[in-house]
């Protein structure tokens, strides 16, 4: 079984198509400032989404941390790194949508 985007995401791109298009440029074009290579760039969002408590966003930055060669250990420290600055309770929720990824038998 492969991964299947959400369908509310799926629904999002059907429906306003100019704006999905026009966030995935924004997407390539911050993607490609700067010296970060695309190993690091999934770590920071990763951490990014835990910070904001986003958790399709977690789900999904989890995916890509894996599709870019990291350890399920390293993906687990990022939301370990979050304590103490989101706080253990949102660290927590992080970690349990982590673990839908990392334990969910279609994970890369």
């Amino acid at each position: 079984m492969s991964y299947q985007a959400p369908a509310s995401y799926i629904a999002f791109q059907a429906t306003y198509p100019e704006v999905y298009a026009a966030y995935e440029q924004l997407g390539a074009t911050v993607h490609a400032q700067g010296p970060l290579d695309e190993g690091t760039r999934s770590l920071v969002k990763l951490a990014l989404a835990i910070g904001v408590g986003a958790e399709g966003a977690v789900h999904a930055h989890t995916r890509k941390c894996l599709a870019a060669g990291h350890s399920a250990e390293a993906v687990r420290q990022v939301v370990l790194l979050a304590i103490p600055t989101v706080g253990f309770p949102a660290a927590m929720a992080a970690l349990s949508w982590v673990n839908d990824i990392l334990e969910h038998k279609d994970a890369p």
